[in-house]
């Protein structure tokens, strides 16, 4: 099996060294390049074409947020994991909203980033426990505020497991195949379940299955 290649970016060096000190323990990944800011890590994974781009939200240039959506565009077979100093939502709903696989936290990298690459790999989210815990926070109190009773609960059996692939950043097409649906019904359980959610897009189905804790 050939390893997993990896692109590094941030505009601190030690900063890059510890990551790539992480990744490289484990045998599956190889870490084939680094960039020290968001436009040189959109040429990078151009010319290296990782499989995962690990990447700072604030660089020079251009921050990781528009550096990912670039990536993504230009190269949807890769996927980015994304890390911050804060657990911010306006950042974590522009990164979902991007197409990010992962946010971390950078103090939780030590324990976090190994499980985030691997997720990705998989075509999985993952988000560090911490803004998991925040999101869910947020979600509680404004429910609360609003008078609304849990959502989770108008939805079916099969909605609910259609919801939790989704939200694992699963394709319709592989929906499908999972629960031995056709395509045209996944997409029928996907519009209903954004109906009885009040949810808009892709990102509103993550960032409410991470506020639930259906996916972390």
């Amino acid at each position: 099996m050939n390893p997993v290649k990896i692109l590094i970016a941030d505009d601190h060096g030690i900063v890059r060294r510890g990551l790539r000190s992480l990744l490289e323990r484990q045998n599956e990944f190889e870490v084939v390049g680094e960039a020290n800011d968001g436009k040189e890590a959109v040429d990078e994974t151009a010319r290296l074409q990782p499989d995962i781009v690990v990447m700072d939200i604030a660089m020079p240039h251009l921050n990781g947020i528009d550096a990912a959506q670039q990536i993504m565009k230009k190269r949807p077979e890769t996927s980015v994991v994304l890390f911050s100093m804060y657990a911010d939502e306006s950042y974590l709903i522009r990164a979902l909203n991007a197409g990010v696989k992962g946010y971390l936290l950078k103090d939780s990298a030590d324990t976090d980033l190994v499980p985030a690459v691997q997720a990705a790999v998989q075509g999985k989210s993952y988000f560090s426990p911490q803004i998991s815990e925040v999101l869910s926070e947020d979600y509680t109190r404004n429910l609360r505020q609003r008078g609304l009773e849990d959502s989770h609960e108008l939805l079916t059996d099969r909605e609910k497991e259609v919801l939790q692939l989704l939200a694992e950043g699963r394709s319709n097409k592989e929906v499908a195949a999972l629960l031995n649906l056709s395509p045209y019904t996944v997409e029928t359980h996907r519009t209903r379940i954004m109906q009885k959610l009040n949810l808009h897009s892709t990102a509103d189905i993550v960032l409410y299955a991470v506020r639930k804790k259906i996916i972390t």
